[in-house]
């Protein structure tokens, strides 16, 4: 599995401790910053992740930013893009298993760090299961298509 990691300054020190995951698990990843924790618009970050997902270059994605939702808004702009905005385990469970996303987006101020590695961990680790579900997200990329 390669991932794509971003966010803003709103997410950049979730980010980090995401990244610090990531290497524990020997997932293999690349981050796209941003470098400081100055100001950057959260489009520019989202962009890179999300056009790697949908191209095949990434498996998946995850973004940060300060509440996660600018980030999830940006990144369901790409056609091919499937993002959950999550601040919980079992909305990271159903969203792998029921709506196969690939990027999870999650907001710096609204969880901490020990919750937001269990949400990513749980994500990442959990198959999509296909069968009644494989019918809704054909359904979701069609719309892509109006």
């Amino acid at each position: 599995m390669k991932l794509a990691i971003s966010s803003d300054h709103g997410g950049n020190n979730l980010r980090h401790e995401i990244i610090q995951l990531l290497t524990e698990l020997n997932i293999e990843f690349e981050d796209f910053g941003p470098e400081s924790g100055q100001s950057v618009d959260y489009p520019d970050y989202a962009a890179p992740v999300t056009k790697g997902v949908a191209s095949g270059e990434f498996d998946k994605g995850i973004l940060i930013c300060g509440t996660g939702i600018g980030m999830s808004i940006a990144a369901n702009k790409v056609n091919g893009i499937r993002c959950a905005l999550v601040h919980d385990v079992f909305s990271a469970k159903a969203t792998r298993g029921h709506n196969d996303s690939n990027v999870l987006a999650m907001g710096e101020r609204v969880i901490g760090a020990g919750l937001a590695r269990e949400i990513v961990q749980t994500w990442l680790e959990t198959p999509f299961e296909g069968g009644r579900h494989e019918r809704r997200i054909e359904k979701l990329m069609e719309l892509e298509n109006n």
